[in-house]
């Protein structure tokens, strides 16, 4: 009978546990893009109708919502789908952009002031890549 060392059984752990991360499904997308922020202000939102986004959900201060450019959707950042904005946490898309965009977000800011602050970034995003159908 053979007896493990403590040293091999950390050993084991470890490499089990580094298996098991390389073996995810790598259905995980990211993408840099540039980030500005948004308000629920009547100027930046739909005239008339404050808060109401391009899918029809209709925004609340608070929300960890974003827009996302148009050419991001067939990438699977369709309605409803969560990303993770690294540095930020986790929004949902909830709202379109104009067609001119490209490889952009906006996310939902409280007020002018914190938007303002934020201004214009690059940042990393990312999100799981949608299910092929059989």
């Amino acid at each position: 009978m053979t007896l493990k060392t403590p040293f091999s059984i950390i050993s084991l752990t470890l490499a089990a546990l580094f298996l098991s991360a390389c073996s995810d499904s790598g259905n995980t997308i990211s993408q840099e893009v540039t980030a500005t922020a948004y308000t629920l202000s009547e100027a930046e939102t739909k005239k008339g109708n404050v808060g109401l986004a391009a899918w029809g959900d209709q925004l609340e201060p608070g929300m960890k919502a974003i827009a996302v450019s148009r050419d991001l959707i067939p990438k699977g950042l369709t309605h409803r789908t969560e990303v993770e904005v690294e540095g930020m946490g986790t929004y949902v898309v909830l709202d379109k952009m104009n067609k001119r965009w490209t490889d952009k977000i906006d996310i939902l800011m409280a007020d002018r002031a914190e938007a303002r602050e934020w201004g214009k970034q690059t940042v990393t995003i990312h999100w799981e890549a949608p299910q092929e159908t059989p």
